[in-house]
């Protein structure tokens, strides 16, 4: 099973808000259009801290995380980003560490986006092919 890479879109979510307010300019709206690695072993979103610095997010404040090595640091966690893939979006924040964005469950939920790993790929997943559903029971 090889690596399944995308990619998004990360907009800052404060920055989008202010525009549709008409209280900034839209060529001020921060985005990034960067490539992922889908990480089913990861819970949140993850990004690197020079696209948080691209972004002008805001550091909210701290969480601990556990690496895939057993380690445990407290990382910074982002004031909200939009996260757009395959023209399906969703808001939350980011854990800020490594070097790379990493897609973690919580999105690929949000998104109702299944790993198709023979494939390397996101697809849609089949009981909802146009649009994301959130199950709620």
């Amino acid at each position: 099973m090889g690596a399944v890479r995308i990619q998004v879109k990360l907009t800052n979510a404060i920055d989008e808000a202010l525009v549709s307010r008409g209280l900034l300019a839209p060529d001020l709206l921060r985005e990034c259009d960067t490539p992922a690695l889908v990480d089913t072993g990861a819970l949140s979103l993850v990004i690197p801290a020079r696209i948080v610095g691209r972004l002008g997010l805001r550091i909210r404040g701290q969480r601990m995380v556990q690496y895939a090595d057993g380690r445990e640091e407290s990382v910074g966690a982002t004031e909200p980003v939009i996260i757009d893939c395959q023209g399906r979006q969703t808001v939350g924040e980011a854990l800020v560490t490594g070097d790379e964005v990493l897609i973690g469950q919580v999105v690929l939920e949000q998104l109702d986006f299944l790993v198709d790993c023979k494939n390397q790929r996101l697809i849609p997943n089949p009981a909802n092919p146009n649009y994301p559903v959130a199950m709620i029971k």
